[in-house]
């Protein structure tokens, strides 16, 4: 278990989810002539003009509201993702000069599949708890692809989480500790050039998946002598509605633990944002006193957990930030072609 040496946590949480969303029906309607079934209601889409530099400005700006924070007394901001808008030149820059955290911040991208925004947050909990920041923001975001047909297509969505850290007397959560578990487990990838990611099918869960994320849960609550019974809420990575559950249900967590993060029907695969956005959606209702543990996980492989402990602060939060519960709800239906459209799907040339 890592445990930063001043103690740390989450001092504001911000969340975005794009308002369009494609239901898994017209996915199915489109491919299959309805003959298949889909495993999530709808998933969020990108608007033209969205990309996960946009997303994760708006995220943070609701972060920074919610911690009372200047932008300006950033000492890091970070950006995990898979989908970055550009192969060269960092989304953290741009995210920081729009925020007004430039210059005097460090600004990066993070990459890790669908843990890139948890790489991102374990870094800032560890820069801010060496005492070399008082104040460090890491997102994770993602718009993501899938190829035209694929499993992928009907749970790939959009949307993501961003968090503001600091030291412990000012944050609304404060972290117990954290852990990670990797292995090389290639279960998903997608080379350089390539439009759409590659994947194992049924290789993702046991030896991949459920492999990391139990592995994970089970040695943090182990190292923090804690057992499921102990959390009010648990978070786990959500590449569809049944992993999740079976996960947190191996660890001995009920349905309704899980229900309060579980966006996955919804909105589908945030990718970089599931775990995160799973959060902020129990941060918004978490009472204090209250403990959360949160497992994210990437393909490639490995997997982030962290134990979070509500305060009394939580209480403070102001009321005019938008929650993830206003996101997830303020959706407007597409059908395929506009979808192909948003996602850029047909090659003009």
């Amino acid at each position: 278990m890592m445990k930063p040496e001043r103690t740390v946590g989450i001092v504001g949480h911000g969340a975005y989810v794009p308002r369009f969303r494609l239901s898994g029906r017209e996915v199915s309607r489109v491919w299959t002539g309805g003959a298949s079934c889909s495993p999530v209601e709808e998933k969020s889409v990108p608007g033209l003009d969205e990309d996960v530099a946009t997303m994760s400005i708006e995220a943070a700006r609701n972060a920074l509201a919610r911690a009372g924070v200047d932008a300006a007394n950033l000492r890091a901001v970070w950006v995990g993702s898979e989908s970055h808008p550009y192969a060269v030149k960092p989304t953290g820059s741009i995210v920081a000069e729009a925020i007004g955290a430039t210059p005097h911040t460090l600004a990066g991208d993070w990459q890790f599949a669908c843990k890139a925004g948890t790489e991102a947050l374990s870094a800032s909990f560890a820069l801010v708890g060496s005492r070399a920041a008082d104040y460090a923001l890491a997102v994770g975001m993602d718009t993501a692809q899938g190829r035209p047909g694929d499993a992928l297509e009907y749970t790939a969505s959009a949307g993501g989480a961003a968090f503001v850290v600091g030291p412990a007397d000012r944050a609304v959560a404060e972290l117990e500790g954290m852990l990670s578990y990797v292995t090389d487990t290639p279960d998903f990838w997608r080379r350089e050039g390539e439009l759409y990611p590659q994947h194992g099918a049924r290789f993702t869960g046991e030896p991949a998946y459920f492999h990391h994320v139990l592995a994970a849960g089970r040695e943090l609550m182990g190292s923090l002598g804690a057992k499921a019974g102990d959390y009010a809420h648990a978070v786990f990575h959500q590449p569809n509605p049944k992993f999740p559950l079976k996960a947190g249900r191996l660890l001995g967590f009920s349905a309704s633990q899980l229900e309060t993060g579980l966006l996955v029907r919804r909105i589908g695969n945030t990718y970089a944002g599931s775990s995160l956005l799973g959060l902020t959606a129990v941060l918004d209702k978490a009472k204090a006193g209250e403990r959360i543990l949160v497992v994210s996980f990437g393909s490639g492989a490995g997997s982030d957990a962290f134990s979070f402990k509500v305060t009394e602060r939580a209480l403070a939060v102001p009321s005019h930030v938008r929650t993830t519960a206003d996101y997830v709800s303020s959706r407007q239906p597409i059908d395929y072609a506009t979808y192909a459209r948003h996602r850029k799907k047909i090659a003009m040339t």
